[in-house]
């Protein structure tokens, strides 16, 4: 390949990008829909909540089996399919006449469909970069973000002027389009095509452009893979909260439904500016370090959430909150990149996401079902800060990537 030309790789991270983009956009764009869905079938908040999580449960579950199989077949398959079912899961919410079609529709499709593409498209970026693996991941990931900012505000406007099931409908229209260009985009890893990682030439003497690195199960005995799926398993109780409930709490104490939309988009923007700010950060201080960081700023910024009354304190939250949730998504598969290669990387983020499911299905519907019970978010709000505080610690505990390898020289 000519080094005039733009290097194969970033056009695998804008495939990414645009497969996260457009998957989580619609994903959280539910913070839009919370009001009219619970009016439309007289739902309390903990069974209106459940929609979001049964799709976030679901999307981390699955990137276990979209791994396995994207090992296989490349991620091509994954990002269209898995985006082409989100679309179908919009179209059959739409239709429903009852919530419970609500959580097939919207929780199925939704949920399955972007845990099919994820972790496929940002696995292959891993494969494609080494020396530029966080700034390729930042990038990738910035999707996520972007969709966040874009896709609360997108489905409010079209509410209003459209009514929330053609709202939907709409957005399966542009889940299908996202579908086509990110699916043109992603390509398996380099070897592929007799390139090497970063766009490097060729190697004095040969040497081979194949991945290497642990197996699934060679990673899952492991000490660092533990500490990674826990301490994600652990912050994902609280992570999901503010993408749920922050619009309603907003709404609660008088700021009104347009407010908390706006914040759900500063939740985006934080987000946004967290991957690139704190993927540049891991080159001085480590990925483990800044790895540990995101932990305890979601944490403080919980506990602030949770003292917040005022327009301007939610807003320093929103911003905040994002772009340390922003930073613990990208830096997360670079992180696991180091510890195991990118041999089998699509299966092992999958299997270390899985745990982030059950945090998400638990922790949105039981602060809703604490608002409830108690008439207040705090406790649930501090529950997740707690537990982001231990994911911090252990996190700490863990060594260092390269200190660990030299002592684990052989993949396994």
């Amino acid at each position: 390949m000519s080094r005039s030309k733009v290097f194969a790789g970033w056009w695998v991270v804008a495939g990414a990008f645009l497969c996260m983009l457009t998957g989580y956009a619609v994903a959280y764009s539910f913070a839009a829909f919370f009001g009219v869905l619970e009016s439309e079938f007289g739902a309390r908040r903990g069974e209106t909540a459940l929609v979001f999580s049964i799709a976030a449960f679901l999307y981390f579950q699955f990137g276990l089996p979209a791994g396995l199989i994207a090992d296989h077949t490349g991620p091509r398959p994954m990002v269209i399919g898995g985006l082409i079912l989100v679309a179908a899961g919009l179209v059959v919410a739409a239709r429903a006449s009852s919530l419970w079609q609500i959580y097939v529709g919207y929780g199925l499709g939704v949920g399955v469909g972007v845990g099919f593409s994820y972790v496929p498209s940002i696995a292959a970026v891993q494969r494609w970069f080494v020396r530029r693996r966080g700034a390729a991941s930042g990038l990738a990931v910035a999707g996520i973000g972007v969709g966040t900012l874009v896709g609360a505000p997108l489905a409010h406007e079209l509410i209003a002027i459209i009514g929330w099931r053609q709202a939907y409908l709409v957005l399966a229209g542009l889940t299908v389009v996202g579908a086509i260009v990110a699916g043109a985009l992603v390509r398996p890893g380099p070897e592929r095509y007799g390139l090497f990682p970063d766009g490097d030439p060729p190697r004095p003497g040969g040497g081979s452009a194949v991945p290497t690195g642990y197996s699934l199960g060679g990673a899952a005995r492991t000490g660092p893979f533990w500490v990674i799926y826990v301490g994600a398993f652990l912050m994902s109780f609280g992570l999901f909260v503010p993408f749920v409930h922050l619009a309603p709490y907003a709404r609660d104490i008088g700021l009104g439904e347009g407010f908390g939309v706006l914040l759900i988009v500063l939740l985006g923007l934080g987000s946004t500016v967290g991957r690139f700010l704190f993927a540049s950060v891991t080159g001085w201080i480590g990925r483990r370090r800044s790895f540990a960081m995101m932990y305890v700023g979601a944490a403080v910024m919980l506990v602030v959430w949770s003292l917040s009354t005022s327009a301007p304190a939610l807003v320093v939250f929103a911003l905040l909150f994002g772009a340390f949730y922003g930073g613990f998504v990208a830096i997360a598969p670079s992180l696991a990149a180091d510890y195991f290669g990118a041999g089998a990387l699509g299966s092992i983020i999958g299997a270390l996401y899985s745990g982030v499911g059950f945090g998400a299905l638990l922790g949105s519907p039981a602060a809703g079902y604490a608002f409830d019970f108690f008439g207040s978010y705090t406790g649930a709000i501090l529950v997740g800060a707690v537990l982001c505080l231990v994911s911090f610690l252990i996190t700490l505990m863990m060594p260092e990537p390269r200190e660990w390898l030299a002592r684990h020289q052989q993949p396994r």
